[in-house]
């Protein structure tokens, strides 16, 4: 009975040992607190893996950078991506949704009704989202000589509400949350326009190891399982 007592101390150890370089992107409350090590994100991820005997290793970067890191080995994985980001790995199943849509001020009048619709103006949104956000929305990007990405999050704030820019893409959260950061410096109280484009994004972990993919998802359905995934939606239902 002992020695299969210490056996199984011995898988736990070796199980609890393994670790993770995981790659998230750059400050994006309240998904991502840069620094903080915490957010919905976050701690979605670390829970899952906890729940494999995966200890996350994070670094922060922005999602360009990200790829290119995880396509070059320097990186495990990374979080936030998708299938269809072209890079090679091994994608988890989805583990959270953003709620991605393209917003103007409401005083522009913008008749904004699909996705082809953009090209007609200046847009800010957010790295990848010309492949994230599906075909059409990549054609746009393409065509449209005033389309750009960039990785801080709150610089599209500024953008908007500055009229610098005439349409944004970000997610509802991320937007409102930076709103609280830019206050001083534009006038947030505008009204705006949300034009619902896009269906809930779902975004997936991606791993160069298999094994350590199917671990996570077996982690990851644990955590629905047990209630532990629910828990951390209410810790940032405030957002």
């Amino acid at each position: 009975m002992k020695g299969w007592a210490i056996g199984l101390l011995l898988v736990a150890i070796n199980a609890t040992a393994d670790e993770l370089r995981i790659g998230f992107g750059t400050h994006k409350p309240p998904y991502i607190f840069e620094g903080e090590h915490r957010g919905l994100e976050y701690d979605i991820v670390v829970a899952a893996a906890r729940a494999a005997g995966i200890k996350v290793v994070p670094s922060y970067a922005p999602m360009e950078r990200l790829h290119r890191a995880l396509g070059r080995g320097e990186l495990d994985g990374i979080a936030t991506t998708r299938s269809q980001s072209g890079v090679a790995s091994f994608y988890s199943q989805p583990y959270i949704r953003y709620d991605n849509v393209a917003v103007a001020l409401k005083a522009r009048g913008y008749r904004i009704e699909r996705i082809a619709d953009l090209g007609h103006y200046s847009v800010r949104a957010f790295q990848r989202a010309r492949v994230m956000l599906g075909e059409e929305f990549q054609r746009m990007a393409e065509a449209n000589p005033r389309y750009h990405e960039e990785a801080q999050q709150i610089a599209r704030n500024r953008f908007l509400y500055s009229g610098r820019v005439d349409v944004v893409v970000a997610d509802r959260r991320i937007l409102r949350y930076f709103n609280r950061d830019v206050y001083h410096q534009v006038d947030v109280s505008q009204p705006i326009t949300e034009y619902p484009l896009f269906p809930p994004t779902s975004y997936q972990l991606g791993l160069r190891d298999r094994s350590m993919r199917d671990r996570f998802d077996r982690g990851l359905a644990d955590i629905i399982t047990s209630g532990e995934y629910g828990e951390i939606e209410r810790r940032y239902a405030l957002y």
